[in-house]
């Protein structure tokens, strides 16, 4: 039972969900922009929101100032959400800028104010989990897209919906989180996206 939960842990790990909405975003939604440009939007996305926190976390490992890849404490976690909370900033920004992929960039926004939650969470010693807020920024960002072009993706709404169920049952079987905190999560990762959306 924990090899499949580690398995699912690290399938939807949460440095991957930025890749995956993002492409998501461009399969979905009509061509505002050239196929060419998609994927070097693609690319610098895979890099900063993959490549660069992997690298951070292996570099934090190898000085030993976290004792694992899969931060547990809440003292080892507040450098990378840190980290996080500036990467996601910045891709939103350079996103809204770009223009033709303005809602990819809310949805970075989105992000940004979700990773801030959960580091604010930290001073009340809450360790909201990071993987299903991944989760729910995926379910978030999808209604808004729904919204916003008119198109019923409910159908893919409820299938993040059941793989959230099975990622919060694989986090708490590993006992990383408390029920309350993987429900926090996906709450943030929500409601994060529709208040940015509903903002900007």
């Amino acid at each position: 039972m924990l090899s499949v939960s580690k398995i699912i842990s690290y399938i939807f790990h949460p440095v991957l969900f930025s890749t995956v909405g993002s492409l998501v975003y461009f399969i979905i939604v009509p061509n505002h922009i050239p196929k060419k440009q998609e994927y070097i939007i693609l690319a610098i996305i895979f890099v900063s929101t993959y490549i660069l926190p992997l690298l951070l976390l292996y570099t934090l490992k190898h000085f030993g100032l976290i004792e694992s890849l899969e931060i547990f404490s809440i003292q080892e976690r507040k450098f990378p959400v840190i980290f996080l909370i500036i990467l996601t900033f910045m891709l939103g920004k350079m996103l809204t800028a770009l223009g033709g992929v303005d809602l990819l960039g809310v949805s970075f926004y989105g992000t940004c104010i979700g990773l801030l939650l959960i580091y604010l969470l930290f001073s009340v010693n809450i360790k909201a989990s990071i993987h299903t807020m991944g989760m729910g920024t995926l379910i978030g960002f999808t209604m808004i897209m729904s919204l916003y072009y008119e198109m019923n993706l409910i159908w893919l709404i409820a299938i993040f919906v059941i793989l959230f169920g099975f990622l919060g049952s694989a986090r708490l079987a590993l006992k990383a989180h408390k029920p309350f905190e993987v429900y926090i999560g996906v709450l943030i990762g929500i409601f994060s996206q529709l208040a940015v959306f509903s903002i900007l």
